[in-house]
């Protein structure tokens, strides 16, 4: 596989904004710019995957015991059956 590889892009109205990237001096070239971008992409989406892995790890570790569905849901719906009445009251 080539390390380099051409592609087309369409970028509607970020186009102006890579334009000023390069336009102000930050980027020598659109490919510079462009490149930096999907470097901060996959450093966000890794960062994303670091919080998510880690609140796994917590709900895992977490010593409480865990509920049952059926509760959790009559839970939700005697709640939300307050929430009704509470708007009919209201209105």
């Amino acid at each position: 596989m080539r390390a380099n590889k051409s592609i087309s892009l369409t970028l509607g109205k970020q186009q102006q904004v890579l334009d000023q990237m390069v336009a102000s001096g930050d980027y020598d070239s659109h490919s510079e710019a462009a490149r930096a971008a999907v470097r901060a992409l996959a450093r966000e989406r890794d960062a994303i995957d670091a919080v998510w892995k880690e609140k796994i790890r917590e709900a895992l570790e977490d010593p409480r015991p865990s509920v049952p569905a059926k509760k959790v849901f009559a839970d939700l719906r005697a709640h939300h059956e307050a929430q009704i009445k509470a708007e009919k009251r209201g209105a």
